[in-house]
């Protein structure tokens, strides 16, 4: 299949001409991260949001011949109106890619991936812009036209097998259980309840730290999983640690015990809420007096613009003595106000990549201000809102929508 099949023929651009703030009216206005740059019907640069807020900051060389002038950035900021006045050609990028209407997709694919960027734009012969090809257009043009839909339960059923070998464990814990151990001994957090604790990593992990945790999972396979590495663990570990399988809101409402924390980790918030909306209130029920609640959230707002909605594109090596190779693909896409989580599985035979299934699963939207909101009507106080890279830790770094993989937030009841 050719970029001309598949491209956008109506493509939003700004004049070399036009000022720097046209541009950010369309880039930021538009929640889109750039725009080709025109003169005339060729195209001669582009522009994206970077550019724009890399000129109120100084560069290293202004840094440092004038380190005091070069840091004072309210000065900076007294220069809004001059930086918003110039024409886009004073900051434009001009070494730009650019692919023609006969290039096949997937050395279009590979072309965004040497240059990592997630748009291209389309030429003519005569080197005039006639469209644009984004990462979305190419997943939907090779897998998004022939997806099935299923139920959620067949949906992490189906990848119940997978999960432990697309996630790397190894990398993740030691970033994330610091943070939460942290969280709860500052807490006196002693018991935990993990909802949708998938195959068990971070219950098991903070069970080995000390916690009594208690994990819920509606998939019977995947909560099998969970379960058979309990039985591998030593004994006072094991004591510590209850899986238990089933519906999230229907388990919340039996359980009678208290807890100091509750956790929803991988993002779980969005997986479980679409098929179990009062499980906030549930959850918020089973917490003792001043218990502590965490979400990690995937943070949509960057993920569908900056990210054209890719999430993970995992390769594994199953043997290290073998060829054979597994890949996974995570892909998000908007679907008015609910989010289509796609995830796409293939195999390698030492030879050919082979397409091995795909499935996808409606879930539910979150952003920064509607968790926030749902927590204050239900009257969780204390709220902190942290941001993260998709392996980093969980509670050291401010929120930046355009910037952050992950939308943690900690609040207490």
């Amino acid at each position: 299949m050719k970029v001309s099949n598949i491209m956008h023929k109506k493509v939003e651009t700004i004049n070399v001409n036009d000022t720097v703030r046209d541009a950010a009216r369309l880039i930021f206005g538009r929640s889109i991260n750039g725009l080709p740059v025109t003169d005339g019907k060729k195209i001669v640069g582009f522009l994206t949001e970077k550019d724009i807020l890399n000129k109120f900051y100084p560069s290293v060389q202004e840094y440092m011949e004038d380190i005091v002038h070069s840091g004072n950035f309210e000065e900076m900021e007294s220069k809004v109106s001059e930086i918003l006045a110039l024409p886009v050609k004073k900051i434009m990028n001009t070494d730009i890619t650019t692919i023609d209407l006969e290039t096949p997709i997937l050395e279009a694919q590979s072309l965004m991936n040497l240059r990592k960027v997630g748009r291209l734009p389309v030429v003519n012969k005569k080197g005039e812009l006639v469209g644009i090809l984004t990462k979305g257009d190419i997943f939907n043009s090779i897998i998004g036209s022939q997806l099935p839909f299923y139920e959620e339960e067949s949906f992490y059923n189906w990848i119940s097998g997978q999960y432990d070998v697309f996630n790397d464990w190894k990398v993740r814990l030691p970033q994330e259980i610091p943070h939460l151990t942290n969280l709860f001994k500052k807490n006196k957090v002693k018991r935990v309840l993990d909802i949708a604790s998938s195959t068990g990593e971070h219950s098991i992990a903070l069970a080995e730290a000390g916690f009594e945790v208690v994990g819920i999972e509606k998939s019977p396979l995947i909560n099998k999983v969970a379960e058979d590495k309990r039985s591998k663990l030593p004994e006072i570990v094991k004591n510590r640690l209850t899986f238990i399988q089933g519906n999230y809101t229907e388990k919340l409402e039996e359980i009678k015990d208290k807890f100091d924390a509750v956790i929803f980790m991988g993002n779980a918030l969005s997986h479980v809420e679409e098929t179990d909306p009062k499980v906030l209130e549930e959850a918020r029920e089973a917490l003792n007096t001043n218990g502590v609640i965490f979400f990690q959230t995937v943070n949509y707002e960057k993920i569908l613009v900056q990210d054209e909605g890719l999430w993970s594109f995992v390769r594994r090596k199953l043997d290290p003595l073998d060829k054979t190779q597994v890949a996974f693909l995570g892909f998000y896409t908007k679907e008015d106000s609910k989010i289509l989580y796609t995830h796409a599985y293939f195999d390698f035979d030492g030879k050919n990549w082979i397409f091995k299934g795909v499935q996808s699963t409606l879930i539910s939207f979150f952003d920064k201000q509607k968790i926030l909101d749902i927590l204050k009507n239900l009257r969780f106080k204390n709220i902190k809102v942290f941001g993260a890279s998709k392996i980093g830790p969980l509670l050291k770094t401010e929120f930046r929508e355009s910037q952050s993989d992950w939308l943690n937030v900690v609040a207490k009841k």
